[in-house]
């Protein structure tokens, strides 16, 4: 299982659970931000032939004002595309987008990904980024 591999915030790796998460292929990051949590990512890309990684929607245990752009500082600095995936549970159904690289233009960019996002109901609608939408 030495493929796969995963990111989590560092202080999951204290114990008394921290050697099973390394045993899983779990890599600590330090997300403060005097340490860039986009560059150690970017530099997991460049130190990898082979690297993916998933990160979770906004909105997740709380209503997020503003989209973070962490993701797309990562896909961007790495010259690697984001695959945009959505849980529709009001139509129950999952929803991929193609892979989309980023451009010269962020505020386009986060509006196309918006816009992909934009008629999606989570499980707790009051949660998402319908607030958000492109505009």
């Amino acid at each position: 299982m030495d493929y796969i591999k995963f990111i989590a915030k560092k202080e999951l790796f204290k114990p008394p659970f921290g050697a099973m998460f390394r045993k899983l292929g779990g890599v600590p990051v330090d997300r403060h931000s005097s340490n860039n949590f986009v560059d150690q990512v970017v530099a997991m890309f460049d130190g990898n032939d082979s690297f993916a990684i998933a990160l979770s929607p906004e909105g997740t245990r709380k209503k997020a004002d503003r989209l973070r752009t962490g993701f797309y500082h990562i896909a961007r600095n790495a010259q690697v595309p984001i695959i945009l995936l959505a849980f529709d549970f009001g139509r129950k159904e999952f929803r991929f987008a193609p892979p989309f690289y980023t451009t010269e233009n962020e505020a386009d960019d986060l509006n196309t990904i918006l816009g992909f996002f934009k008629d999606v109901k989570g499980k707790n609608p009051e949660l998402g980024l319908g607030h958000l939408s492109a505009k």
